[in-house]
């Protein structure tokens, strides 16, 4: 039976903007393109995961808003399994995104909306959890009552104390981040990425087209990318978190966890949209097998 992987954060809609260039302070810019999406870092990867094949829980805040919608009936079509705090007379979280179509560079604003119930709520014991964007205390309690815990603090970073990123970091198995959010953590603790990577048992550092870093018993391991024409990098962070974590729990090895991960990536990348463009097992299995060879049985 496939182990269950809960998920923890923010479901969201999504309104992301292509720009001719990000402005500085009391700048201006234009958009050329704007679509209006499913996301939320925890939404994208549960998604991830049950498009894969994989056994997703949904553990997150929504506006009374999402009954009914669209985007409830997508998530049950995929067989996520809904763990919903519903805050009525608030709406669904929302983020604004602006890519600039030249640099790829971004920039986000984020409204919590519904998000806001989980600084009230109590966090249940979980067996498998991945914590993604979502209120720090929150998260807290669910690092500290989980049984396999994975975390990346994602654009929340700058809520959270370094008493909070302490008493995860101390509770956790898997730490997943971003170059920015590894220089973010290093900052607010005090620590070297050395220090960092020694808090963990094992650490993936994600550096966009400089691929992924895997760290674990005192070892790194670089893991490129798989090269694909990129309409969009939203939510190439969050597919690659579905793709490890879904091979995780299969019994993979940990470099082919990350190698299944930069797939996942490829995929979602190639269009607007972090759900848009999800792969299945098999569309994974070709593409990794043509850029990694043969994707050899999990050891479960």
């Amino acid at each position: 039976m496939t182990r269950m992987i809960t998920v923890v954060g923010h479901t969201a809609v999504d309104h992301i903007s292509r720009v001719t260039s990000l402005p500085g302070p009391n700048g201006s810019t234009t958009i050329t393109d704007r679509q209006i999406l499913f996301g939320g870092g925890a939404a994208n990867i549960a998604a991830g995961i049950a498009r894969l094949g994989g056994d997703a829980e949904l553990l997150s805040a929504v506006g009374g808003d999402f009954r009914g919608s669209a985007y409830e009936r997508w998530l049950a079509e995929l067989g996520v399994r809904p763990r919903l705090f519903v805050v009525e007379g608030a709406h669904t979280a929302t983020a604004f995104m602006f890519t600039d179509e030249t640099t790829g560079a971004q920039m986000t604003f984020f409204e919590w909306g519904a998000s806001v119930a989980f600084q009230h709520e109590e966090a249940p014991p979980l067996d498998f959890v991945h914590m993604a964007t979502a209120d720090p205390a929150f998260n807290r309690q669910v690092a500290e009552r989980a049984g396999f815990a994975s975390f990346d603090p994602g654009q929340d970073l700058h809520r959270y104390t370094a008493e909070d990123l302490n008493v995860i970091l101390d509770h956790i198995d898997l730490l997943f981040a971003n170059q920015h959010e590894v220089a973010g953590m290093c900052s607010l603790l005090g620590l070297s990425r050395d220090e960092l990577k020694a808090r963990v048992p094992i650490a993936v550092f994600t550096e966009g087209s400089g691929g992924s870093c895997l760290v674990t018993d005192g070892r790194e391991v670089r893991i490129p990318i798989v090269p694909v024409g990129m309409a969009d990098p939203t939510g190439a962070g969050d597919a690659y978190r579905a793709g490890f974590l879904t091979a995780y729990v299969r019994g993979y090895p940990l470099e082919t966890c990350c190698r299944i991960g930069t797939v996942t990536a490829s995929f979602a990348v190639e269009r607007p949209g972090c759900q848009t463009n999800l792969p299945g097992w098999e569309e994974m299995r070709a593409r990794y097998e043509r850029h990694f060879g043969a994707l050899m049985p999990s050891v479960s």
